[in-house]
């Protein structure tokens, strides 16, 4: 049997991307279907004779659903914070708010002396940059922070790859090499606590793949006081910015 032909339910789970979705016990069905849990967890629900390849496909066309559903579920997004590239707007980074400042020169955004610095030239490209900033600056910042977590956990190394996740905090999967843990840039703005909470649930993921009773028990291993951040992080995702910028009307 060739790759693509290889049949769905010969594995426990489907990757698509950075969604992992549980596959069901094949059943006398017709359709294909996406089920999110409670817990945020996916099953995929697929007759017997289907394919690894048609699934793939299904998921892949059904993305942007599921990243809609996962939002409803972890509250990442709420309703769409708008940002604008002006003189004093606000942005925040580890839990703190930072005004922006216009400068008639300079390339890319910084933080110094307690304001983001950005060129007026670049202000029609103001978003682009501030993701690159939290990707290049906040990804070191993570990369550290992550360490005394990653341990405890019998990890030595952990990369972190800062990317742009949709509606998710973040993803990760166990893999045969050097383990890795995806985080979405706008996790930057949280306070460090709570991004302490994204860092343990993913690094829970590299040893169990879906919110089982195993993963919770490594989550509540790593980070006893798990609750509390967990609730916390549903309320701070209705106001994190993830990068829409209101439009400017020009005359």
């Amino acid at each position: 049997m060739t790759a693509t032909a290889a049949l769905l339910h010969d594995l426990p789970s489907l990757v698509v991307g950075d969604l992992v979705l549980e596959v069901a016990p094949p059943r006398d069905r017709k359709t294909i279907e996406i089920v999110v849990e409670r817990d945020a967890s996916l099953v995929l629900k697929a007759p017997p004779a289907v394919t690894i390849d048609r699934a793939t496909r299904f998921v892949t066309d059904k993305r942007q659903w599921v990243y809609r559903k996962l939002a409803e579920k972890d509250a990442l997004c709420g309703p769409p914070v708008v940002k604008r590239f002006v003189e004093g707007e606000g942005f925040a980074y580890l839990g703190r708010s930072y005004r922006l400042t216009l400068t008639p020169e300079g390339t890319g955004v910084r933080l110094d002396r307690g304001r983001f610095h950005l060129p007026r030239s670049e202000v029609d490209q103001g978003a682009a940059a501030m993701r690159s900033w939290y990707t290049e600056v906040g990804g070191k910042w993570l990369r550290r922070r992550i360490r005394p977590w990653a341990a405890r956990l019998g990890e030595q190394t952990v990369e972190v790859q800062v990317r742009d996740l949709g509606f998710r905090w973040g993803s990760a999967r166990p893999t045969d090499g050097p383990q890795r843990i995806n985080v979405h840039w706008a996790t930057l703005q949280l306070p460090p606590t709570l991004i302490d909470y994204v860092l343990v649930h993913e690094l829970a993921h590299l040893h169990e793949l879906n919110h089982t009773p195993k993963f919770w028990s490594t989550v509540d291993r790593l980070m006893p006081t798990y609750q509390t951040p967990k609730t916390n992080l549903a309320t701070a995702g209705k106001n994190i910015w993830l990068g829409s910028v209101a439009k400017t009307v020009r005359q």
